[in-house]
């Protein structure tokens, strides 16, 4: 107990090195010494305290995630002293929060914190970095969230730099925040990472957007990389008309590709954390797709913002109805972004659009609920953890899928039946009605905004009552018509019983998934864990044999399957359908009109108009636009 009361005392003479104590502020320190075993020993110190007792918590949930995610689990070693070192004693009055009593107005509250998952949520350190997201990271105290909160890092490795939102102080390693909410929204790397950046001039301010990423690629990769940044920021800018004003005057993308780390993308105010295990080079710059999706969050989501987001609860599950806009038109835009700066040719965007398609087509979550409805459900589904088995697989649809697909529902049929209109429109009016003022709206508001582009209220009313509100897929055969493009069942001939994945234990086949609702497999009774032994006269002991059972029948045919259910033989009559997917292709070269290329030009960008003129001119077959 000495050494620790030592200890925590030496840290406060440190930090009264460096700052002079207010009262009513919060002061962080945080030392790496033990990073190889993923550990930080973090202390806080609260001044100005007005209650007899101070209540230290951790968040709960995080900016951007919308499930609960207990980020006390990683804490331990607590010890608590006040302005002289004199120990303090620690009750834990619930799961979530420890109770100081007896103190002097002033206490330090030291702990150590475990973390090794890399990613928009959680913490890792390890002798390469210290990849901190603050509801993970620190503690907070009731009362305190509006106090000046300084921030010193103490690094594991010399070499390391910091990229963060936060404000730089005195120090090197020095930061500031404003309040505790800025502070939790402000994720930080420490790594020996590399930095570009430039400005750009927006609404009479100019900016400077970062670009800073912890990787094992070359100069020449990072180089590459930052062109192709610089062209998606310079495309978003021209959805909503200028930049917003972040608050500081700099806008830093956090990316760590490494092998260790985990795939992810989360926003924040004036920031993002990009994550992925491959390098830049070996992905050919895929991880430009979360940078374009995270960076448009930088309006739909950070300042077009839900009125159930704001405030945001970090001691609390935040619910919204409009994840279908706040995530889904995101997942729309940060895809067409790409084919709009020409990263993507009109082939793989158009692959997209049959993958969106297909999706809402064939979700069965859209029998159950509405898109409000798949929203309200992210307080379970978005990274939420429970170890009952869920129906998701048929009763849930991402808001991200799903509203994306709404998002190219609109789009399309706004430029169809409102000339010179599109959701870029929808896009701005929301941006200069409720994001560039800071005003959340609500589900009502989201309305009034396509009312307000169209001046149409019973186009606005017919499309959220069917699709938002309601649960009726959109007409994609109609909407794609003006472009010139069609859809088509990808395969009616090969006959199909439903998705499977098998997982073959000896010769048993064994359903490793689960089976959507309505498919023939449903509809026989098979459920996961079930083992198939035969189809019709074969017997199913590996994947190809399952293949060859199949092609043995065509659409319409009927035969008998052979399966265990706990323990039960079972045997049943399945009737073969054909697999409801579908493709986008395009019309006939010599159909294909002014008008098509027209809304073409429009919808994708410039280079549209010349890679028509270069079918028209080889006279090809129209390209086949599959789902991956």
């Amino acid at each position: 107990m000495r050494k620790q009361i030592a200890r925590c005392l030496t840290w406060s003479l440190a930090l009264a090195s460096h700052w002079v104590f207010a009262d009513g502020e919060t002061i962080y320190q945080v030392s790496f010494d033990n990073a190889v075993h993923h550990e930080a020993e973090i202390s806080a110190t609260f001044t100005g305290i007005e209650k007899q007792v101070l209540e230290v918590q951790m968040s709960r949930s995080s900016p951007g995630r919308y499930a609960m995610h207990e980020f006390i689990k990683n804490v331990y070693k607590v010890r608590a002293v006040n302005s002289v070192g004199q120990p303090l004693e620690i009750t834990r009055p619930n799961p979530y929060q420890w109770h100081i009593a007896g103190h002097d107005g002033e206490v330090t509250f030291s702990y150590t914190l475990f973390g090794d998952r890399a990613d928009g949520t959680y913490n890792q350190i390890d002798r390469t970095h210290a990849h901190l997201n603050m509801p993970a990271t620190f503690v907070w105290a009731t009362n305190h969230e509006d106090r000046e909160i300084n921030v010193e890092f103490r690094p594991f490795d010399p070499r390391w730099k910091v990229a963060t939102q936060l404000v730089k102080g005195q120090g090197k390693y020095s930061f500031t925040a404003p309040n505790l909410q800025y502070f939790l929204d402000s994720p930080t790397e420490l790594s020996d990472h590399q930095v570009r950046s430039w400005q750009v001039n927006s609404g009479g301010k100019t900016q400077t957007i970062k670009l800073a990423v912890h990787h094992d690629g070359i100069d020449e990769d990072l180089d590459k990389y930052t062109e192709k940044a610089k062209a998606v920021v310079e495309e978003q800018i021209k959805v909503f008309g200028e930049l917003p004003t972040f608050d500081y005057g700099e806008y830093t993308f956090i990316a760590c590709y490494l092998p260790h780390v985990s795939g992810d993308g989360m926003e924040h105010r004036n920031s993002t954390i990009l994550t992925n295990s491959t390098s830049l080079d070996e992905a050919e710059y895929s991880q430009l797709g979360t940078l374009s999706h995270e960076f448009f969050h930088a309006w739909n989501v950070e300042r077009i913002r839900p009125k159930e987001l704001e405030p945001f609860k970090y001691i609390d599950a935040n619910m919204t109805p409009s994840l279908w806009l706040a995530e889904g038109f995101t997942t729309y835009y940060g895809d067409l972004i790409l084919k709009r700066t020409q990263e993507w040719d009109e082939d793989k965007y158009l692959d997209k659009v049959a993958s969106i398609i297909n999706q809402a087509y064939n979700m069965r979550g859209r029998l159950y609920f509405t898109p409000e409805g798949a929203s309200q459900l992210a307080t379970f589904t978005d990274a939420g953890v429970s170890k009952d088995r869920t129906n998701y697989h048929n009763i849930f649809f991402s808001y991200y899928s799903y509203g994306r697909a709404m998002g190219l529902a609109l789009d399309l049929a706004l430029r169809a039946q409102f000339p010179g209109k599109s959701l870029d429109d929808y896009m701005r009016q929301l941006w200069l009605d409720f994001g560039k003022t800071e005003t959340p709206y609500s589900r009502e508001d989201a309305l009034a905004t396509l009312v307000k582009i169209t001046g149409d209220p019973l186009f606005a009313d017919k499309f959220f009552a069917e699709h938002i509100y309601g649960q009726t897929k959109p007409d994609f055969t109609a909407l794609l018509a003006p472009v010139g493009l069609k859809l088509e069942q990808k395969d009616d001939e090969s006959a199909f019983l439903g998705k499977v994945n098998f997982n073959f234990r000896g010769e048993d086949a064994i359903v490793n998934n689960t089976i959507l609702v309505g498919s023939p497999l449903y509809r026989a009774g098979v459920e996961r864990g079930d083992q198939i032994v035969k189809l019709g006269r074969r017997t199913i002991r590996n994947s190809e044999l399952w293949d060859k059972a199949l092609a043995q029948f065509s659409p319409g045919d009927v035969t008998t399957i052979e399966y265990i259910q706990r323990g039960e033989t079972v045997k049943k009559q399945i009737a073969f359908i054909s697999d409801p997917s579908l493709k986008v292709t395009k019309l006939d070269v010599e159909l294909l009109l002014d008008t098509h290329q027209s809304f073409l030009v429009d919808w994708l960008g410039e280079d549209t108009v010349e890679e028509v003129q270069e079918e028209e001119q080889a006279s090809v077959q129209p390209l086949e636009r599959v789902k991956n």
